[in-house]
């Protein structure tokens, strides 16, 4: 399987996961954003490559990106002024927001 199939499926069971907490602001893969589906590549990516990774690297992993592209912290997230509420050390996260990182990387062991 390729990395771009694996990131949809992990956007996917993300957007899952997100509207079981009552979160319905994800879209489908095919009508997210750009940076939102580079994003999950990047993700599957490092992970790929850092096979003994931990979910607290998926996070350390995804702050860099959105840093490197201009995001910091929110209360809410933002797309439009790039910010974003988990943009915090992971320690500081909410656990049903660790639950994404773990849930992202066991997708990515699962067909990587």
């Amino acid at each position: 399987m390729d990395t771009v199939q694996i990131a949809k499926i992990c956007h996917q069971a993300n957007k899952a996961y997100c509207e079981a907490l009552g979160d319905t602001s994800q879209p489908e893969w095919e009508d997210a954003p750009d940076w939102q589906c580079k994003s999950a590549i990047n993700g599957v990516l490092y992970h790929l490559e850092h096979p003994d990774s931990k979910p607290s690297d998926s996070h350390v992993n995804w702050l860099a990106e959105k840093r490197e592209t201009g995001w910091e912290y929110g209360p809410v997230k933002d797309p439009d002024k790039k910010q974003h509420p988990c943009f915090v050390p992971y320690d500081q996260l909410p656990e049903d927001q660790k639950a994404k990182d773990l849930l992202f990387l066991s997708i990515v062991r699962c067909f990587g």
